[in-house]
């Protein structure tokens, strides 16, 4: 059986929800995060090096990164769902794009906007104005123009299909869910309504409803 090392505020939640929409079996370790650094515990560590979440065990297998398990998952026991044929070349070639765009575009910006939020929390209080004078410029110039290009381009092409790839839920939609649901919990979306669409289409999915009540709602690292 799989299991899910699932640690708080983290990425993991898309995983169940991969999990659930296939109806696979499966059972959950569910780690906290140290109440003063917000880093994971040392436990997630026996699992794997880096001790990050998500993370899964199967059997003698383990897999790591978001991307790889829904792969792994998805060509190992979703028996053709959850992603389009590779012989719908252009339909297969998108659902790469956004399966890999997710962590490799989009979630480094939101991470350098978070760090960049916390570090006048985190400084001392001697230079705390000048620490937020740059953070609010990094964020002003680069961080935020950067995130409108980006959210731009999802808008445009969710607009015109309501999904990223494939079938309802398909494994893009699952990695993308964590960046725009992020997002949601950070700023308005009224520019973005196919944005916002596309993220109360996930919290009104029955699977994705069957995680919430499994696993607790979603929240984010800094909530």
């Amino acid at each position: 059986m799989i299991r899910v090392h699932h640690l708080e505020k983290s990425r993991s939640h898309r995983i169940l929800w991969l999990l659930e929409s296939l109806n696979l079996e499966y059972d959950i370790q569910v780690y906290q995060r140290d109440g003063k650094t917000q880093q994971a515990p040392e436990a997630l560590k026996k699992v794997h090096p880096l001790g990050k979440s998500p993370v899964i065990t199967d059997g003698d297998v383990t897999v790591a990164e978001s991307g790889a398990i829904i792969d792994y998952v998805v060509n190992r026991y979703g028996n053709g769902k959850c992603q389009p044929s590779s012989e719908d070349g252009d339909e297969w070639v998108n659902y790469r794009y956004w399966l890999h765009y997710a962590e490799g575009s989009l979630m480094p910006l939101l991470v350098m906007g978070l760090v960049f939020s916390q570090i006048p929390k985190q400084s001392p209080w001697l230079i705390k104005p000048l620490a937020k004078g740059i953070s609010d410029t990094v964020r002003k110039r680069f961080i935020q123009p950067q995130l409108k290009q980006h959210l731009g381009m999802i808008e445009t092409h969710l607009a015109s299909r309501g999904n990223f790839a494939g079938d309802w839920p398909s494994g893009a939609d699952m990695q993308m869910s964590f960046p725009l649901q992020a997002i949601k919990a950070t700023q308005s979306l009224s520019a973005y309504p196919s944005i916002a669409a596309f993220v109360d289409r996930i919290e009104n999915d029955p699977a994705w409803q069957r995680v919430v009540e499994r696993a607790g709602p979603l929240t984010m690292p800094g909530e």
